[in-house]
């Protein structure tokens, strides 16, 4: 755990508890969105080649995973931690020009 604490930046047993809760909400709650999602736009296993279905899938809870990680982990009282980690894996994929501060001059 104390491992787990330093590499996080964490500094309580509780606070790992209420992480690893959130990640099985969300990780369970973005692949029950996804079905219903996907039927809402037309696309359905019967109608659609199983490779496009489930890539289009698959991206679909991608994206909700992503952004239901900071929203539920707000509604935990764990929003720094989940943005920072949001941060961080979004830059990973190639998404870190989001992040990068802009320089502003003074004048």
């Amino acid at each position: 755990m104390e491992k787990l604490k330093q590499r996080w930046n964490i500094e309580s047993n509780f606070q790992i508890l209420v992480i690893m809760i959130v990640f099985a909400i969300n990780g369970s709650l973005s692949v029950a969105l996804a079905k219903p999602l996907i039927h809402l736009i037309g696309i359905s296993q019967e109608t659609t080649n199983l490779f496009v279905f489930w890539t289009i899938r698959l991206l679909m809870m991608f994206v909700i995973y992503q952004i239901l990680l900071v929203l539920i982990g707000t509604l935990f009282g764990q929003h720094k931690f989940f943005w920072n980690m949001e941060k961080k894996m979004l830059s990973r994929i190639g998404f870190k020009f989001f992040f990068k501060k802009h320089l502003i001059r003074n004048n």
